[in-house]
């Protein structure tokens, strides 16, 4: 019976995404039921994809990242694939008939990863639309269940909300892309002076992202709006202790949220959601 293999396959995109982010995890689980499966399809996607470009120095990630590129068409165009992750991920492209160009431009930035050290400012915005926004994109494919106008309505503050994750991501990962990936994503910024004023205005960026992608949360249908409402404010709480953070600081440590803060981020938005504030 396939369907054993379906399932196999989706319990294997939950694994990796239980495994590397936890944060991601539980947001998730605060989705309704009939969403989980689809976004754990492609977060498991995406990490894999990532783990390629960010972890395997010791391979040819040129030649993997292709080969993986390749198995990821071939996947969606077959139906079928022998890797767990691409067939989940598949499963999920054709049931909600994302846009292939999403995929295209994710693997763009992927190789970005790969090649470049240092980023103009158009090269960033290409990175940050197709490692970032395109991912909120997929999610919102599956939020919208089908509804085309919806979609196109949320889509503008679906991108927000992916690129405001990403860069809060590359604030919080600076030492481990400047050290040992060699990567400054941030056009136009020196790390080794790196200044409150130019820390200032990567956070003022961000800040704009966030405030229009909330907007968007708010008009999320209900199936999804408490989990991404959660996921939001997570990040949003990590931005704001990395706002306070001097940027030497940012250089020498990785900034976290401690569990118990995570956890009193999912009452308190459980509160505002029983009480329809969200």
């Amino acid at each position: 019976m396939i369907e054993i293999f379906h399932e196999v396959s989706e319990h294997c995109s939950k694994i990796t995404t239980e495994c590397y982010s936890t944060s991601f995890s539980s947001a998730i689980k605060l989705l309704h039921k009939d969403l989980r499966k689809p976004i754990y399809n492609i977060y498991g996607f995406v990490r894999f994809a990532d783990e390629i470009v960010d972890t395997f120095h010791d391979h040819d990630k040129e030649m993997l990242l292709r080969q993986f590129r390749q198995e990821t068409y071939g996947a969606i165009e077959r139906r079928i694939s022998l890797n767990p992750i691409l067939h989940s991920f598949q499963r999920t492209v054709n049931e909600y008939n994302m846009d292939p160009s999403l995929i295209e431009a994710f693997f763009r930035s992927m190789e970005m990863d790969i090649h470049k050290k240092n980023f103009s400012k158009e090269q960033y915005d290409e990175y940050i639309y197709g490692s970032a926004e395109v991912v909120g994109l997929m999610c919102l494919y599956i939020f919208c269940e089908g509804d085309k106008k919806q979609f196109e309505k949320l889509k503008p503050y679906a991108q927000s909300l992916g690129a405001a994750f990403q860069k809060v991501n590359f604030l919080r990962d600076v030492k481990a892309d400047y050290n040992n990936l060699e990567r400054i994503y941030f056009p136009g910024v020196d790390f080794c002076n790196f200044t409150k004023r130019m820390k200032d205005d990567i956070e003022e960026n961000i800040l704009a992202d966030f405030h229009h992608a909330y907007k968007g949360i708010l008009q999320l249908p209900m199936k999804a709006r408490f989990g991404v409402y959660v996921a939001y404010k997570y990040y949003f709480s990590l931005f704001k202790k990395i706002k306070k953070t001097n940027p030497a600081r940012i250089l020498e440590e990785r900034i976290r949220i401690p569990n118990y803060s995570k956890a009193l981020i999912i009452l308190r938005a459980g509160v505002k959601n029983r009480l329809n504030l969200i």
